[in-house]
């Protein structure tokens, strides 16, 4: 290197050079800020960021090959007004003299050190203590900060060279501002930097390009894409801005762009160009080996990875991966995953560089998986390496089987075991696709898989206790389904001895079995109208603490409780629990109407016995798409019941006849519900006038069912035999469980004997004690069906006062003509609770957006509410609305 003598200072002064310490000539194009693309995107958010990097002397935006952290510091280093000193790092910068001599010439190039000013490194292989002295000097005596871009840090690795900076950086005061633009961790002490507050980081998650941002982009591409759609890329590429480029300028080839970009196959992309000679190629041969046997994992620690290589270094290889920013994400707790596009490209290349190999791999991570216990991810490998009996295997060894109806993964394990071929033969697989086939209600299929998997287990070896106690819970399914009460009792029994050799730890980890177990119990026994024995197990179910895994039982638990409730008469009680049912699905996201739908049938049929019959229909619709009840006894009786009494209702009633019938074959019948279908077929006869067909249909009636005895005998008497009417309500046994209903059916019977009989005190005693009972219930269904013979009674003080406003309509308003006394229609109007709050609201002269304040409600919704008002109160004003209201008592 050229040298000057000035005999004033002594020899040997290096001069400006114009070459570096290795004497080639400086590559001005490395001080120069990088040309921004025609299709490049400001981005305010990052750049609003670095503008925060004026207050700490070092500022670090790191992140992958292709995030776009040149062109971010680029653009906005280019919006700087003071002096911006840019350098382009490169590998032959590990040599410390080189690096420093471009340093030097980056920041004589924007100005901010004089041409003589401290001079150059002599030796390419270091440089003199006392010239970076000298540059930090010069640094801090500046008024105004030079910012020094070092872009493309990573490839500066020489430890002296951070050692270095780092000095200058220290010493340089408020002269220089640093920026490291980096794929890597840089060698500096950061730990320091952040916690004095004087480190500004952009990392790869803020880099990350949002979905509004890709949007932007592909515009400036030429592809106008919705921001849902630019979500779904978003995802998929992780917001990277070099795969979202590659994707918008491959999509501009193709016919349907959208399509492309949602379904491109990066593997046969330029992106896939792009990571491979960016990432893969320039690692070594071991690493390459493990991201290829990785791929197959949605996540992966060290030693799961060494169980798919079978070496011991993945820890390392992992940490400095993921350090490096080589597409190797770290999500916490050891565990990292690929990038998605890059481990779509690495399965690809696994299938060419190791054919055949992939089985195996999710063979090694299944089986690693369940020894570590976790089951999910075993499932997936196991179906994924084709061992099925590994997979269902450890399903039922884990005592999970009971999955497959919890509503939560019920359906993915159904798809997963789908594929399971015929060749798969163990107890294990047995029972898994009985499992599936009665998750399906396919009862003759589930039971002959499950018989199998039975006798597989009984030839070998004692089949443990946990594959057994799977067995007794498809056992007690097939007899819910069935409707088989012995069945049920035997493997309700075979768990409470099974439960005993089961670990511990599996019975807390999925009380969903047990829970499963109980409610299936459960609804047997109410079918066969063993209604307390039901209701133990039933309610056992709902006391059961637990997560998401019993959301389901539960719900089914607290619907079979609320038709319990309804079948002994008690309508306050079955709305308050078939309610908390719905709500306890809704509050776990499941799908709705989820499970057997039975909670909204049992809200059904509360709505038709108050003539709601719009709101009882609505319900009856929702639960119609559901095809678990078609197979399920007690809910096919719940639907029956409720549609055929509202079809009676509004006189349809051939069609009532018709929809009586759950037409579910069981082992035994039910006496619930066929004595409620006898009456809803007497009920037929006799109003299409063939009171003896009626009379015939009550043989199997009896007073063990106090609700259809009180209905029966109100049939006798209305075909003209008291003394039958009275020997069925005298044998009603109610024992205390009896509800409104069984109460007011039976006063209203004796009500209209005693009418019939002349003694009119004692009929409106009756009829009084009735409408007390029945106005706390809002239950008006037996007093629409007797309408005839009871409207007279109701004009007459003090009845007319108590069925006022819920039965009949209310007193007339001050200022009206009182005219002449009638004998009251019954009120067919019925509003719900959210409809009386929004006619309320209405008669105070609040507007809809008032109302909707109000409430805590949507205008949309306070709309709809008064769009219903206004149909069933036949009106189309608010003032109409409210008169008709008043008149009707409803105010």
């Amino acid at each position: 290197m050229a040298e000057t003598y000035d005999s004033a200072q002594g020899p040997a002064v290096p001069a400006v050079p114009y070459a570096d310490p290795m004497g080639d000539p400086y590559l001005r194009a490395r001080f120069a800020l990088p040309a921004r693309p025609v299709a490049f995107l400001p981005r305010p958010r990052l750049v609003d960021h670095l503008d925060q990097a004026h207050r700490t002397p070092l500022t670090l935006i790191n992140g992958p090959a292709g995030a776009g952290k040149t062109l971010l510091a680029a653009d906005w280093a280019g919006g700087l007004r003071g002096p911006v000193a840019w350098l382009s790092a490169e590998a032959a910068d590990r040599r410390p003299g080189v690096f420093w001599a471009y340093v030097l010439q980056s920041l004589r190039a924007c100005g901010a050190l004089a041409p003589d000013a401290v001079g150059s490194p002599v030796d390419g292989a270091g440089v003199d203590r006392g010239l970076l002295a000298a540059l930090a000097a010069e640094l801090n005596e500046r008024d105004r900060p030079v910012v020094l871009v070092l872009d493309a840090y990573d490839c500066v690795t020489a430890p002296e060279v951070a050692e270095q900076l780092e000095f200058v950086l220290h010493h340089g005061g408020r002269g220089l501002h640093l920026v490291l633009v980096t794929r890597t961790e840089p060698l500096l002490p950061l730990h320091r930097y952040r916690a004095a507050g004087e480190l500004t980081e952009i990392r790869a998650a803020e880099l990350a390009f949002t979905p509004e941002e890709a949007a932007a982009l592909l515009e400036l591409h030429g592809l106008s894409l919705p921001v849902p759609a630019a979500r779904a890329l978003v995802d998929r590429t992780r917001g990277w801005a070099a795969g979202l480029s590659l994707s918008a300028l491959a999509a501009r080839e193709s016919a349907d762009p959208e399509l492309y970009l949602k379904e491109f196959e990066a593997a046969r992309s330029t992106v896939a160009d792009f990571l491979l000679a960016e990432v893969l190629e320039g690692q070594p041969a071991e690493t390459q080996d493990l991201l290829l046997r990785v791929s197959v994992l949605e996540r992966f620690c060290p030693e799961l990875a060494d169980a798919l290589t079978l070496r011991g270094d993945a820890g390392p290889v992992l940490a400095g991966l993921h350090r490096a920013n080589a597409f190797v994400e770290h999500v916490g707790h050891s565990w990292y995953r690929l990038h998605p596009l890059f481990g779509e490209i690495l399965r690809v290349h696994l299938h060419v560089r190791l054919p055949g190999l992939e089985p195996e791999l999710h063979r090694r991570a299944a089986r690693w998986l369940r020894r570590s216990g976790l089951l999910p991810e075993t499932l997936a490998h196991g179906a994924a390496a084709g061992d099925w009996d590994l997979a269902a295997g450890a399903l039922v060894e884990d005592l999970a089987i009971g999955q497959f109806f919890t509503g939560l993964s019920s359906g993915d394990l159904v798809r997963l075991f789908s594929r399971m071929g015929p060749e798969a033969g163990s107890p294990a697989t047995d029972l898994v696709r009985a499992a599936r086939d009665l998750s399906r209600r396919d009862l003759d299929h589930g039971l002959e898989r499950l018989h199998r998997a039975e006798a597989g287990l009984a030839d070998g070896a004692p089949g443990p206790a946990a594959a057994l106690l799977s067995c007794a819970l498809l056992e007690a399914l097939a007899a819910r389904l069935s409707g088989c009460p012995g069945q049920a009792q035997r493997a309700a029994e075979a768990a409470e001895g099974l439960r005993r050799e089961v670990p511990e730890h599996l019975l807390e980890a999925h009380p969903e079995l047990t829970a499963l177990l109980l409610t299936h119990v459960g609804s047997v026994r109410l079918w066969a109208g063993r209604f307390e024995d039901a209701r133990a197990a039933l309610t056992a179910v709902v006391a059961t603490p637990g997560g998401a895994g019993i959301v389901l039982p539960r719900e089914e638990s607290l619907g079979h409780l609320a038709l319990l409730d309804y079948l002994n008469g008690w309508l306050g009680r079955a709305e308050h629990k078939a309610l908390a049912a719905v709500a306890e699905s809704e509050r776990a996201g499941l799908p709705q109407p989820s499970g057997s739908g039975i909670g909204r049938l049992v809200l059904a049929a509360v709505a038709v016995d108050r003539h709601e019959l719009d709101p009882a229909q609505a319900l009856l619709d929702e639960t119609a798409r559901l095809t678990s009840d078609t197979r399920d006894p007690v809910p096919a009786a719940g639907r029956a019941l409720a549609t055929a009494r509202l079809l009676l209702a509004r006189g349809r009633t051939r069609a009532a006849v018709e929809a009586a019938d759950p037409a579910v074959p069981t082992a035994v019948v039910s006496p619930w519900a066929a004595g409620h279908q006898a009456l809803i077929v007497a009920a037929a006869h006799l109003a299409e006038g063939r009171p003896d067909r009626a009379v015939e249909m009550l043989g199997t009636v009896s007073g063990d069912q106090p609700v259809c005895a009180a209905e029966a005998a109100a049939i006798q008497l209305a075909t003209g035999r008291p003394g039958a009417a009275m020997d069925l309500l005298d044998s009603i046994r109610a024992e205390g469980r009896t509800g409104p209903v069984v109460t007011v059916g039976a006063a209203l019977v004796r009500a209209r004997a005693a009418a019939e009989a002349g003694d009119t005190a004692t009929a409106r005693r009756l009829v009084t004690q009735a409408l007390l009972d029945a106005r706390r219930e809002r239950l008006r269904r037996p007093f629409l069906e007797a309408e005839t013979w009871i409207r007279p009674l109701l004009a007459t003080a003090p009845l007319h006062g108590l069925a006022a406003g819920w039965l009949t309509p209310g007193p007339p308003h001050r200022g009206e003509p009182a005219g002449p006394r009638r004998p009251p229609h019954l009120v067919a109007v019925e509003l719900s609770g959210r409809e009386r709050d929004v006619l309320e609201q209405l008669a105070r002269m609040m507007s809809t957006e008032e109302i909707a304040a109000e409430l805590f409600v949507s205008v949309n919704t306070v709309k709809t509410h008064l769009k219903s008002v206004y149909r069933k109160l036949a009106v189309n004003r608010r003032s109409e609305a409210v008169r008709r209201a008043r008149d009707f008592g409803l105010l």
